[in-house]
């Protein structure tokens, strides 16, 4: 079942009612409304594993990629977006099921289980696709592990790597992601999921909620009541087991590194950045007092600054010409929005 139901996109303007099949989540929204509320003017589309994915390229210079969380989207990076895109390319993209990208499908139809091999398959075909021979990943949450894994995989394809309250070492699942691994939840999700349970959930990764703008909120939620996307991640979060992964790897990371936290982080503790700083040779280190697990959305002016001070540190001497060469990447298979 779907419900088409219009945001208005002029600033400030009061957000219209959801009905309330939509507001208990029987309904979902359209990915076709999806993508006519979401895109921005520098979005564009790629065909990836057989799936259009959703990804913005703004500026020129050298490149930036970024990698946003859990349920999260690219918009998760417009605050700080903008203001590199005045000195970098900056490309940022809606990692399925989440976002305007949304499910991938197997040749079969089926929704695409995203674990771990999937994304560095998935991640591995976006890069290519875009002709991105080497970049600065800067990622947040399960952005975070996505980039790490990156640059372990791919050692000569990074200059520089940033991590914002990344995942990687071992943890409790944070409670509203732990719910899908009931089995009675992953069947009733795609049918019956009420808004106020996800208004909770984005309310409690920002350190001071009062900073959450209604239409953040509402964009969210759209994301998550988006077609196909709770099926999906009742087939994705069994397979959420960071204790499988190897982070004594992380020790072989050589390139700049800048670890970021928010000091109020509820879904991935705090104590975690002093242990990727500790296992990342070199790695700087920030914690934000009172910010929670996504920073950059929550305050970007402060990660800004941060960002703006590590990336103008010139990379080692043996990389920056290397780097140079690289900066421009092709856009084959990809087509404006």
């Amino acid at each position: 079942m779907a419900s088409l139901e219009t945001v208005p996109s002029a600033p400030g303007a009061p957000l219209p009612p959801r009905s309330l099949a939509a507001r208990l989540g029987i309904t979902s929204v359209p990915r076709e409304a999806l993508r006519q509320r979401y895109t921005q003017p520098g979005s564009k589309f790629v065909n990836i594993m057989g799936s259009d994915v959703h990804y913005v390229d703004e500026g020129s210079g050298e490149l930036l990629v970024m990698i946003h969380g859990f349920a999260s989207s690219l918009h998760t990076w417009d605050g700080v977006a903008e203001e590199l895109a005045r000195s970098y390319r900056v490309i940022r993209l809606d990692l399925p099921p989440f976002g305007v990208t949304g499910p991938l499908h197997t040749p079969s139809g089926a929704i695409e289980t995203m674990n771990m091999p999937t994304y560095r398959r998935f991640i591995d075909t976006f890069m290519q696709a875009l002709g991105i021979q080497r970049a600065t990943l800067i990622g947040n949450s399960l952005g975070g592990l996505i980039s790490w894994d990156y640059a372990v995989r791919h050692r000569d394809a990074v200059e520089r790597l940033v991590l914002i309250d990344s995942a990687g070492f071992p943890m409790k699942l944070p409670i509203y992601i732990g719910l899908f691994n009931s089995a009675m939840v992953r069947m009733s999700a795609p049918w019956w999921l009420p808004e106020p349970i996800i208004r909770s959930a984005v309310r409690n990764v920002y350190g001071d909620p009062r900073r959450l703008a209604a239409p953040v909120l509402r964009r969210y939620i759209e994301f998550f009541h988006g077609a196909g996307t709770r099926a999906a991640i009742g087939k994705m979060v069994p397979t959420l087991d960071f204790a499988d992964l190897d982070t004594d790897v992380l020790k072989t990371v050589d390139v700049p590194s800048l670890v970021l936290w928010g000091a109020k982080d509820r879904w991935i503790p705090p104590a975690h950045a002093a242990e990727f700083a500790r296992r990342i040779p070199g790695a700087q280190s920030v914690m934000y007092e009172g910010l929670g697990h996504i920073p950059m959305e929550e305050d970007p002016g402060r990660v800004l600054e941060d960002l703006r001070a590590f990336l103008f540190q010139p990379p080692p001497p043996s990389r920056r010409n290397t780097s140079q060469r690289n900066l421009q990447a092709s856009t084959i298979s990809s087509h404006n929005w």
